[in-house]
């Protein structure tokens, strides 16, 4: 593998985040595990679902995200639930951390994942959405269905012709 090429393999996804808030912005953050929590991760004994980051002076914790003990670990097993250190340049965590401060904004990991080695996360700058707004997409994404269902039946019957 070349240097420059950037093995990325997914362990853990928060499907229901995009569905749950508008997302705005993006952020790849490395994380600071300890002892088996590494092992249980690439086994992809992992949870974000109900997680979510926060800053804490001039840090950034992830709480509520669930790395199941590694099996085969003899000693010093961590706590599955506890808080976790984030990994940021500090200049980002400023920016981060001044949009946080705004109303209504949370940081929510998106997925969990391997990058060249290194356990990463990606939070999400969101926004909550209302229930309205939720379906106002699901009724989008069924006139997106019902539009491309009678375009393809036509397309299917000129063929058949």
């Amino acid at each position: 593998m070349a240097e420059n090429d950037e093995y990325v393999r997914q362990v853990a996804t928060n499907r229901k985040a995009r569905y749950r808030f508008f997302i705005e912005d993006t952020f790849e953050a490395g994380m600071e595990l300890v002892g088996s929590e590494v092992k249980s991760l690439r086994q992809g004994n992992c949870s974000i679902e109900e997680s979510y980051a926060k800053p804490e002076g001039d840090e950034m914790f992830l709480y509520g995200m669930h790395i199941a003990p590694y099996a085969q670990a003899t000693v010093d097993k961590p706590d599955p639930d506890r808080r976790r250190k984030l990994l940021l340049h500090r200049a980002e965590m400023a920016r981060i951390i001044s949009r946080c401060n705004q109303r209504g904004y949370t940081l929510v990991p998106l997925r969990v994942y391997f990058k060249a080695g290194w356990a990463k996360v990606e939070l999400g700058l969101a926004r909550s959405r209302q229930v309205a707004d939720k379906r106002e997409k699901e009724m989008a994404k069924q006139k997106r269905r019902d539009v491309d269902s009678a375009l393809g039946r036509r397309a299917g019957r000129r063929e058949k012709r």
